[in-house]
């Protein structure tokens, strides 16, 4: 695996390195009271770059309000350490509030047993993390499995199912807001177009890659769907500061429209994200499509 970040001016390198050094810190903190061995003697393996910044293809035009986000795959040594809330929120939270990080940060935690088994299926994620990732940090004679070939056959029938089951779901979640909106449960329309934002960017990375992360975030589920497929951006205005609030907003409502009670949302922000959601169901259903029938071509030329 490469580790030269060569390619990315000296401002990213530092804060890139600033990242680094705030998730092995904060994670030495978070196991220095754990009393089960595997966790109190738990380790970080690795510390991937991956995206666009490890493929030099990222993008920084703020005056446009689109900016590439640091990818980074931390790999642990056991399953337990994976646990976001319990081991790497305050590392998250940190990065997060840095004024000298620049840029958001999506983090995602994986042990080394599960990356290697998804590797040994071929999963395109991880075969793309193996070979364009860039290691940060690394302890020795921990390597990564080599990736095996998924056979095309396979690929096609996993992403035909996933496109099925999640794009499906996303519309019925788009229904279901239009109805409460219909009967002026604004909150409730809220959730429903989260719901239905999530799903559309699930579906999306399952077809493309064969994975997506355990996150609610769909800030985080955005970027990582961006960076596969471009075409997606145009989905939301950002331009302005009322177009990236009202996406904060939505990305909000997964909680506080259903717990918090000071949440609140105006009918022409429903509106208009509803209109964003619906135009990125319709790019979604498109680069799919595309996909599944490259999918489905390579595997008939197998055959």
């Amino acid at each position: 695996m490469k580790s030269e970040l060569d390619h990315l001016p000296q401002s990213k390198q530092q804060e890139l390195a600033r990242i680094q050094r705030i998730l092995l810190e904060e994670f030495e903190r978070a196991i220095a009271n754990a009393t089960k061995p595997h966790k109190r003697d738990g380790k970080v393996y690795k510390i991937i770059l991956f995206g666009s910044f490890a493929r030099d293809d990222w993008v920084d035009e703020p005056e446009n309000g689109y900016q590439s986000d640091y990818d980074l795959l931390v790999v642990v040594s056991h399953e337990d350490l994976t646990d976001i809330a319990r081991y790497w929120y305050i590392a998250e939270d940190k990065i997060l509030r840095d004024p000298a990080i620049a840029r958001p940060v999506n983090i995602i935690v994986h042990s080394l047993s599960d990356v290697n088994t998804a590797l040994s299926r071929g999963e395109y994620f991880w075969v793309d993390i193996a070979r364009d990732g860039i290691a940060l940090y690394e302890l020795p004679c921990h390597t990564l499995a080599t990736p095996m070939p998924l056979t095309p056959a396979d690929a096609y029938a996993m992403a035909q199912a996933y496109f099925d089951e999640y794009f499906e779901s996303a519309g019925d979640f788009m229904q279901s807001a239009t109805d409460a909106v219909g009967r002026d449960k604004k909150k409730l329309a809220a959730f429903l177009l989260h719901q239905a934002t999530e799903r559309l960017y699930i579906c999306c990375l399952l077809v493309q890659t064969l994975y997506f992360p355990r996150s609610h975030n769909i800030k985080f589920l955005r970027s990582l769907a961006e960076d596969k497929e471009p075409r997606l951006i145009d989905a939301w205005p950002r331009a302005t500061r009322l177009d990236r609030s009202r996406f904060e907003r939505l990305k909000r409502a997964y909680v506080e429209a259903r717990y918090s009670p000071s949440y609140a949302i105006s009918g022409d922000d429903l509106a208009a994200l509803a209109e964003c959601v619906t135009n990125l169901r319709v790019m979604v259903e498109t680069v799919c499509r595309e996909r599944l029938a490259a999918l489905r071509e390579t595997a008939a030329d197998e055959t």
